[in-house]
């Protein structure tokens, strides 16, 4: 069991409290204990990090108190910092993230910098496009292309309706609500069955092997949901079943890209192979895996 955080200086400013709090994370063994300590309190005192500076000789705020006490020793017992403030940044914009929803990585920044990079490539500066997020989320990757990409149509589709509550509050906050199309079903049944013809196709599917679940950090493996981790026994089920329905579109997307757990890229691209014209490339993430699988077809 995890030791208890108990605020000891009364009168403490604002930067006792973050050295405190950053010390007692540290000894839990905390990754970047600072940092998280700095967002908590950014969150319990409602302010930017310019505001946090100029209030770091001041009083501790006695009302906060409880609150900031609450996040610490959450912190501590091993939640995600994003689940407790409620929100976190991808590409320059705040979401709403919690329990139902897998938190943004920067990795998928990179796949959707570079599927608006390729839709441009193939379909022109401001052509009108249709593109498809499966398994959306928390709608980080429809709202950020919506906002940079104005033309396009997006649609999205989540099997959780816990997630598709979370995306569409977060389309609404980011004024693309009525850009985004949100279906509730699984991958792409939903626009098999509606007949909509989606020239651009992206997916961040879950792709964790069932066996490595129980070797992931604590604050994956007992907070982020299970559904949007596990792939199957293997981890490629969910591109399988992607790849099987595609040909039952209306039409092939002349786009679709992947992203994919490390070593699956090749399989990936296989399976995208055997189902349509595509020619494939590779996008590796900072750390240089093959982190995303690119399929392009004449249109």
């Amino acid at each position: 069991m995890k030791s208890q955080f108990r605020a000891s200086a009364v009168n403490a400013s604002v930067r006792e409290a973050y050295v405190e709090a950053s010390s007692f994370l540290e000894a839990c063994e905390v990754q970047d204990a600072r940092v998280v300590c700095e967002l908590l309190l950014q969150h319990v005192l409602g302010v930017s990090r310019s505001e946090l500076l100029l209030t770091w000789s001041e009083p501790f705020p006695a009302a906060r108190a409880t609150a900031w006490r609450e996040g610490i020793q959450r912190k501590a017992e091993g939640e995600p910092v994003q689940y407790i403030i409620g929100e976190t940044e991808f590409y320059g914009i705040t979401l709403g993230v919690g329990p139902g929803v897998l938190i943004p990585r920067p990795e998928t920044e990179l796949l959707v910098e570079h599927m608006m990079h390729e839709g441009v490539r193939a379909f022109g500066q401001g052509v009108q496009l249709t593109l498809a997020d499966v398994g959306t989320g928390s709608g980080a990757i429809p709202v950020t292309i919506a906002r940079h990409c104005p033309a396009w149509r997006v649609y999205a589709s989540d099997l959780s309706p816990q997630a598709l509550a979370i995306a569409q509050k977060n389309a609404a906050a980011c004024g693309v609500r009525e850009q985004i199309t949100f279906f509730e079903g699984d991958l792409l049944r939903p626009f098999i069955e509606g007949r909509i013809e989606v020239d651009m196709l992206i997916s961040n599917p879950p792709y964790i092997p069932a066996r490595e679940i129980p070797s992931l950090q604590p604050e994956v493996r007992l907070y982020e949901p299970h559904l949007a981790l596990i792939g199957g026994e293997d981890g490629l089920e969910p591109y399988r079943r992607l790849c099987e329905q595609l040909p039952e579109l209306p039409k092939l997307p002349t786009l679709v890209g992947f992203e994919v757990g490390m070593g699956q890229a090749e399989d990936v691209a296989a399976l995208l192979r055997a189902c349509g014209d595509y020619e494939i490339h590779f996008v590796k993430d900072l750390a240089g895996i093959d982190r995303h699988v690119i399929g392009v077809r004449e249109k």
